[in-house]
């Protein structure tokens, strides 16, 4: 064997084709850095006071117990000495194997060297030694309110997820194997997508999840056939082709969230609550906002609720002539829908002959996990912030909704693209996940403030449209989905706003999975199932124990639900009228605009 067999040669023309790459993006970097985007500090972290009031309490308990500081503090030495003995003791023996250990499944710690070398299974122990310290110390601190307490844990978590040796490349070793496999090519790779990210938010990191070029709104995504039959400067209103001789005679009127874009409801042919819907023989109209831009600054809740959701109620009564229709709304287009049913009681109305919510908060008295972003640290700072802009960009929504799930939409396609090289994957829930959209900035303070923060429908009432209204005005049949694992508005949270509801037909379907795959579980993938209860009365935990389960997707029995409050059949409508022709094909312009600040 040769020093040739042994040692490879450098590709030269490689080389030198990669160090130029590096000083090109290196130029890059330095650009994107000079011209970064200020961010209030404010929405950077939680503010000092939070810092001041651990501190205080940190103090007061070194000072009132020292015994029991000092107890954990031995415990963390010793865990320590221990895995750095075990380590040292197979290194001296030459063993490439851990010792067996009960550490739970962690799925950052999948490559089994962690496990089998001495180096990255002592990195990893010491890791987690460092963090069950932290959170000890947290959970056994005295002197905070449940909410300062519940803030400190997600925070000083979100530190230990930012800290996990799986972001380094010097303790990673799917990176440091991949950059060995390719030569460093991963490492050019990656920083070419970083920098690639750096410069399409202004300087701030925000990882691309989705192949961009690998779907196109109304080519692969979004193509169930349809219409836009109306269009005001709020929404667009899109009439589904049938796809059934026969339809229900009451009419379907779906109202998406206007953070993010309709099409989540219409993906693909196979997972399309849209295409499903209508096959199910519904007349079947969805709502498109408008992607809003400064010029919108002063629209509020009273702008969605007037040009968007009664507008669009009276279209659909006069294009199908039916004087009720049925409605759903999703996430915070949920919550708008239960004002707006509120108002519409107030004035005597009765258009809506049913609603459906889908993962839906109409008492916001507690909000979970995403409830540490709504203290007045991160709120004063997002009012100050889209008052000077007009609007809400995107981008911040976008962050915190990643935050809340900091290791799958953040640290893992972090690495997997800025320290494997790798390319984003071309997947249809990402790609949509990244097409957000900005929020007027009127609408966005009266939301945080009224509902989020002042709870007001849920307790003395909220004035929109001339009208006081709370969750009991709420009595048309409603049916109320939520999700088992949602981050966003947590299935307790919502079943218990549904039992406020003034509403005395009252159904609640609780689906396992979370915010998105929760809802978008079509019967053909028999994956996820849901929980059935028909007993509103009973507290939320006693409801789970005694629910039954139904294998697979919600969506017949909810099928069911609403068939039976839709009328008979009637001859299948094509979309619009005499008085309502076609604008568009679906799905419309409105979902094609990017956000623009």
């Amino acid at each position: 064997m040769t020093t040739e067999d042994i040692v490879k040669t450098p590709d030269s023309e490689k080389l030198n084709a990669n160090l130029q790459r590096i000083e090109e993006l290196s130029q890059r970097l330095v650009q994107v850095f000079q011209n970064k985007r200020h961010l209030p500090p404010a929405l950077q972290g939680p503010g000092p006071e939070l810092y001041m009031k651990v501190a205080s309490a940190y103090m007061a308990e070194v000072m009132a117990n020292p015994a029991k500081l000092l107890e954990q503090q031995l415990g963390y030495w010793g865990q320590t000495l221990k895995h750095y003995a075990e380590a040292q003791e197979q290194l001296a023996d030459a063993l490439l194997g851990a010792a067996d250990e009960d550490a739970p499944d962690d799925p950052r710690f999948a490559n089994p060297l962690w496990r089998t070398h001495p180096y990255f299974n002592l990195v990893k122990r010491q890791y987690q030694v460092n963090s069950e310290a932290v959170r000890d110390m947290v959970k056994g601190l005295e002197g905070l309110t449940p909410k300062e307490k519940r803030r400190l844990e997600f925070f000083s978590g979100q530190i230990l997820d930012l800290l996990a040796p799986t972001n380094f490349l010097a303790t990673n070793p799917d990176a440091l194997a991949r950059a060995l496999d390719t030569e460093g090519q991963s490492l050019v790779d990656g920083l070419e997508n970083l920098v690639s990210d750096l410069e399409a938010n202004d300087g701030e990191i925000l990882v691309t999840l989705a192949d961009r070029g690998a779907f196109e709104v109304g080519a692969n995504l979004a193509t169930t056939p349809g219409k836009v039959v109306y269009r005001n400067r709020m929404i667009e209103l899109i009439q589904y082709e049938p796809t059934t001789e026969k339809v229900h005679k009451t009419p379907l009127l779906i109202f998406p969230p206007w953070i993010n874009k309709f099409y989540i409801m219409d993906l693909k042919p196979q997972n399309s609550l849209i295409r499903w819907m209508v096959d199910q023989g519904y007349t079947l109209f969805v709502v498109s906002w408008v992607n809003p831009d400064a010029s919108y600054a002063d629209a509020g809740l009273d702008t969605y609720m007037e040009e968007g959701y009664l507008a669009a109620i009276e279209q659909v009564k006069a294009i199908t002539g039916e004087k009720r229709i049925n409605a759903v709304g999703y996430c915070i287009a949920g919550t708008m829908l239960a004002l707006t049913l509120a108002v519409l009681a107030k004035r005597k109305d009765n258009s809506i002959k049913s609603a459906t919510f889908f993962t839906t908060l109409t008492d916001f008295s507690d909000q979970g996990e995403f409830g540490v972003f709504l203290e007045d640290d991160f709120v004063d700072a997002l009012e100050e912030e889209a008052n000077e802009k007009g609007v809400l960009d995107s981008f911040f929504m976008s962050r915190t909704f990643s935050f809340l799930r900091a290791n799958d939409l953040i640290y893992t396609p972090a690495i997997k693209s800025y320290m494997m090289g790798e390319a984003p994957p071309a997947f249809d829930l990402l790609f949509w996940n990244g097409d957000s959209t900005n929020l007027p900035a009127r609408m966005t303070v009266e939301y945080l403030r009224w509902l989020c923060q002042g709870n007001q429908f849920a307790a003395e009432g909220l004035t929109i449209l001339g009208e006081t209204v709370s969750v009991g005005d709420v009595r048309v049949p409603i049916c109320s989905v939520a999700c088992e694992t949602d981050h966003i508005a947590a299935w307790k949270d919502c079943f218990r706003g549904a039992q406020m509801l003034g509403s005395k037909d009252k159904t609640f379907i609780l689906s396992q999975s979370g915010h998105i795959a929760g809802i978008i579980n079509p019967p053909s993938k028999k994956k996820y199932g849901h929980f059935t209860n028909p007993d509103m009365s009973l507290p939320f935990e006693k409801w789970r124990e005694v629910a039954d389960f139904g294998e697979g997707s919600w969506w017949p029995g909810w099928d069911k639900w609403l068939a039976a409050r839709s009328g008979a059949k009637v001859a299948a409508r094509p979309p619009g009228d005499s008085s309502h022709p076609a604008l568009d094909d679906a799905p419309g312009a409105y979902v094609l605009a990017k956000p623009t600040v």
